[in-house]
C-alpha cells in the first residue's frame, strides 16, 4: 500500500489527529496545487477537474478540525474522487 493510499484510508476514518501535512500529501496525490491566501487561508486548486477547496490552515497546531475533515471528504465525494 502506497503512502497516498494509507493517508486516504486514514482520512476516511475521520481521525481526530489528521494533520494539515497529511492533507497536503493527499490532495497533491489527487492533482491539487496549494495556493496561499491572506493570513491563514489556503486554497487547493485542481485545474484538470476545475475544482477548488478552500480552508484555513490550522494554528498553532497542525491538526485539522472535524468540520475541515468533513468538508474535504464532502468535496472529494462531490467530484467523485472518493
Amino acid at each position: 500500500m502506497s503512502k497516498f493510499e494509507k493517508v486516504l484510508k486514514r482520512l476516511k476514518t475521520k481521525p481526530k489527529d489528521f494533520s494539515f501535512t497529511e492533507l497536503q500529501r493527499l490532495l497533491q496525490g489527487f492533482g491539487y496545487i496549494e495556493q496561499q491566501g491572506a493570513g491563514s487561508r489556503v486554497m487547493f486548486v485542481n485545474d484538470r477537474i476545475q475544482h477548488k477547496i478552500k480552508l484555513h490552515k490550522p494554528h498553532p497546531e497542525n491538526i485539522l478540525k472535524r468540520y475541515q475533515i468533513d468538508l474535504v471528504i464532502e468535496e472529494l465525494k462531490r467530484k467523485e474522487l472518493l
